[in-house]
């Protein structure tokens, strides 16, 4: 597999593809949206609600945490995970602009 180069690329567009990157499969949207949900989670009540194995669970909440979109607390033996609302507003923003900037147009190829 090739280098990415995506040190020829602006911050602002690595920052987007590692947002896309972190949202890009379909436990982590399920994860996201259980969560936005909820308000709050333990991670063993993900495992009942996707019914995914713990170990997977904990792989896609740690590319949702390590982009920063959830953050969790240990509450004894367990992490009870929720979305990180300035991250969450960052990630809304970003969206935004980048599908702004499209025009629809009648006129494509």
């Amino acid at each position: 597999m090739g280098l990415t180069k995506s040190e020829i690329f602006t911050e602002k567009q690595n920052r987007l593809a590692n947002m896309m990157k972190a949202l890009a499969h379909p436990a982590r949207i399920a994860i996201i949206q259980h969560l936005v949900k909820i308000d709050t989670c333990i991670c063993g009540d993900l495992v009942e609600e996707l019914g995914l194995a713990q170990p997977t669970i904990s792989q896609h909440l740690r590319e949702l945490k390590n982009i920063g979109l959830i953050q969790g607390t240990i509450e004894g033996t367990s992490v009870c995970y929720c979305i990180d609302p300035k991250v969450w507003k960052q990630f809304k923003v970003s969206f935004e602009t980048f599908f702004a900037n499209f025009n629809a147009s009648e006129k494509c190829c």
